[in-house]
């Protein structure tokens, strides 16, 4: 499929990787893995086509078809959910294009004989059969499908795509790369904004996907969950087994301990050899010996032991003042989106010094009600700060908060105040930004870098309120030990958003769930709450909502007139689709004829008001199909 040979591509004349080749075949689905910067962005770039490497070759398959989910989705405002799936079909969509104005031109000319509008019947038929064949006749409904399985409702179908939450728009994108068929999936840090439900759903289509995948993720479950083979990218160099991510982890140690005992092993077989040398130098008798075993030395092949980069940001966030015993105080907030209820009369109170997990699926509320209470966004109800509250917030999209046209250092800088402005480079160097990478422009960082960056600079305001969303996006998995170690030792208070259950392990002593506009608080930590809920872990939590609708589905059963309405209504759809295939077989007939025998065909007075009427009539017939099978949908819906 694709064949990747001697890669090599470098930044401000370091390389992030050198002269590494893999390959890519039917059913790999490759854990692309390493620390923030390692280049595994950038490789998931060169792949798709959209960045040439310095070096190297990569062989692909004649027709391959690629499809990229990039970290951050660039929509344009002003489409609606459908339309915006639709981007997925632009050869069909193309085609529709060039049908409407030709079957135009066909209802307003009357040369029926001139040899341009027999070429238009001749195109006609050339672009509808084209357009049968790449399924035009079939995406709408597949895409309706799609979505529906997606967890969309029909009625979000017309919504605007920017009404939508960025785990929402990501299943937009992921239905596109669904409905497009690609030979291969190249997928940056696909779980990024996804509630637990959105994620399962990836993990089921991934594992069942027959081409090739290659996806960039820190989250352990997850990668153990797809993947069948994991490459790091480490020091410029690839390691590549067929392992998911926990069992390469531990058969890169066993590898790497066995490279350990064999090259002491070595050493010590190297010094008993120049000791000899040394000895048999001193005698002229056994000079030969000694050439002899000089040249051993330098045909031995040393055992080299694979490098790791364990180089991990720093990280302490110091408490400024002491606050009041309640930091926050939220009495009947509500907040609404135009129609979209999201938070209604919710009330709770966030003491000094505890830390509080909100979770839940995307689009309860948790992300709207953090931003209510760092006064991002205007709500109805009462919000009350403590007194001496002083509040560092880390927001989930760091692209919207940090300037693109800054560099990391002036980032920092402009962000500093005179008491801590000379420790800017020290901070940045904690932060694994040293040299020449405070240079780096913000808009060239990797996701990981950015929050990196965007951690950093919380240390240069007075804090004693830490309000965190998502921040263990694109953080590789050692900073996110290395967060979490920070957040347990913070002495201040902490409200995290979260659907990462590794790191709210130990982390939180009390939750809240947010659910259909209100939320529900559990005194305890994430396994506490998982408990309290008679769940296993996280996901079941999220996605018994699920669960539960299927269950009402199976338990109430539709009653004995409802049964017999949809029973009439598949029988109308068979009647429809049969009337529909014959149409369009005697279309293709009359095209075929129009084709092969113009002359002929055209001599006969009724043939064209003939072919009008069938063409009338097939619309006629799909518009009824439409409607009978929107009936069949809501029927089982509301059931």
């Amino acid at each position: 499929m694709l064949n990747i040979h001697n890669l090599s591509i470098s930044f401000q004349g370091e390389y992030l990787f050198e002269d590494i080749t893999f390959k890519l075949g039917n059913g790999d689905r490759i854990g692309l893995i390493g620390k923030n910067g390692a280049g595994k962005s950038t490789m998931l770039r060169i792949l798709s086509k959209e960045q040439e490497a310095d070096t190297g070759q990569i062989a692909a398959d004649k027709d391959l078809k690629i499809g990229f989910l990039k970290q951050d989705i660039d929509f344009d405002f002003g489409k609606t959910v459908l339309e915006e799936s639709y981007e997925a079909f632009k050869e069909i969509k193309a085609l529709e294009n060039q049908l409407e104005t030709i079957n135009t031109q066909l209802a307003e000319r009357t040369d029926y004989e001139s040899e341009s509008y027999n070429q238009l019947m001749i195109d006609l038929n050339e672009i509808q059969h084209q357009y049968e064949i790449l399924g035009g006749y079939n995406y709408q409904g597949e895409t309706e499908k799609i979505l529906q399985g997606l967890g969309f409702k029909r009625e979000d179908f017309d919504k605007l795509t920017d009404t939508f939450s960025g785990g929402w728009r990501m299943r937009i994108e992921l239905a596109k790369l669904l409905l497009q068929n690609n030979d291969l999936l190249l997928l940056d840090e696909p779980t990024n904004h996804l509630d637990i439900e959105s994620i399962i759903w990836l993990e089921n289509f991934l594992k069942n996907y027959p081409g090739a995948v290659v996806i960039v993720s820190h989250d352990k479950m997850f990668l153990d969950n797809v993947t069948n083979r994991t490459i790091e990218i480490s020091l410029g160099r690839i390691y590549d087994y067929n392992k998911p991510y926990t069992k390469f982890l531990e058969l890169r140690k066993e590898i790497k301990e066995q490279q350990l005992a064999t090259q002491k092993n070595q050493e010590k077989q190297i010094q008993q050899t120049e000791k000899l040398i040394e000895k048999f130098r001193a005698k002229a008798s056994k000079a030969t010996m000694a050439q002899s075993l000089i040249k051993k030395l330098e045909r031995m092949d040393r055992i080299e032991v694979d490098e790791e980069d364990n180089a991990v940001m720093t990280l302490n966030f110091p408490v400024s003042v002491v606050p009041g015993k309640v930091v926050v105080e939220v009495e009947n907030v509500s907040k609404h989106y135009g129609d979209l209820q999201v938070l209604h009369n919710v009330s709770l109170s966030i003491p000094r010094d505890t830390k509080t997990a909100f979770v839940g699926q995307n689009g309860q509320g948790k992300s709207t009600l953090a931003k209510i209470i760092v006064g991002e966004i205007e709500h109805s109800g009462k919000l009350t700060l403590g007194h001496n509250v002083q509040i560092g917030y880390f927001a989930q999209n760091q692209a919207e908060y940090l300037d693109g046209s800054k560099t990391v250092l002036d980032t920092m800088i402009d962000a500093a105040n005179e008491t801590n402005r000379s420790k800017v480079r020290d901070i940045l160097g904690s932060f694994l930004f040293r040299g020449e990478e405070v240079d780096k422009y913000v808009r060239v960082l990797s996701g990981g870098e950015r929050n990196r960056l965007a951690l950093a600079k919380l240390l240069l305001q007075p804090l004693n309120v830490l309000i965190m969303d998502e921040p263990t996006n694109h953080l590789d998995i050692k900073s996110k030990n290395v967060l979490k170690d920070a957040l347990k030792k913070f002495e201040g208070t902490l409200i995290l958003v979260s659907h990462d259950r590794d790191f709210l392990q130990g982390l939180t002593q009390t939750i809240y769930e947010f659910k259909d506009q209100k939320i529900k608080q559990y005194l305890g930590d994430i396994d506490y709450y998982l408990e309290q809920r008679n769940l296993q872990n996280l996901r079941e939590a999220e996605k018994r909502t699920v669960v539960a609708k299927a269950e009402k589905v199976k338990d109430n059963k539709q009653s004995y007139e409802e049964q017999k309405k949809l029973k009439s209504l598949n029988n109308k759809l068979s009647n429809i689709e049969s009337k529909i295939n014959a149409l369009e077989k005697a279309i293709k007939e009359d095209d075929l004829a129009l084709a092969t025998n113009y002359d002929e065909t055209a001599a006969n007075p009724d043939f064209f008001d003939a072919y009008q009427s069938k063409k009338k009539d097939l619309d006629q017939l799909m518009e009824d199909w439409e409607n009978v099978q929107e009936s069949i949908d809501t029927l089982n819906f509301n059931n």
